[in-house]
């Protein structure tokens, strides 16, 4: 279990340094890119993924009709 508290521990400091350094490279504060990233770009993400998912299964049942 400590191992898994490691990892999971790493890939958050990993992640916030990454939206640090983008924050500082965008000269914006972490706050903004964190807000850009989990208000506009992650439900772009989850929505496009959906659409992209709906229209495969129409053109797979589409393909299994003809």
């Amino acid at each position: 279990m400590d191992r898994l508290m490691d990892i999971v521990n790493f890939i958050y400091a990993y992640c916030t340094d990454f939206v640090i350094n983008i924050a500082n490279v965008l000269g914006v504060s972490y706050y903004e890119v964190n807000t850009f990233i989990f208000v506009i770009l992650y439900p772009l993400l989850i929505i496009g993924l959906t659409c992209l998912f709906v229209i495969q299964i129409l053109r797979l049942w589409y393909w299994k009709k003809n």
